[in-house]
């Protein structure tokens, strides 16, 4: 499947959800990245929504945010 360039509204919260703790650890994409165990690249996905996280992602770029996963996804509906 090709990536795109938006993705869900979903998608999209969580990457400002995303970007908003990472900018509040006042770290940079590629230090998260390293500090998740992804690519730098993938944050910057992430961040804009252009992926669908796996939960293992999310537990990771929390864990690495030091916060809590359930925080990232707290109110999401489709």
């Amino acid at each position: 499947m090709p990536r795109t360039t938006r993705g869900t509204p979903l998608a999209e919260e969580l990457g400002n959800r995303v970007r908003t703790a990472r900018e509040v650890a006042r770290i940079s994409q590629e230090t998260l990245g390293e500090l998740a165990g992804v690519h730098r690249t993938y944050v910057g996905h992430l961040e804009r929504g252009e992926v669908n996280p796996t939960l293992y992602s999310i537990v990771r770029v929390a864990t690495a945010l030091e916060v809590d996963p359930g925080e990232l996804v707290k109110g999401l509906h489709l």
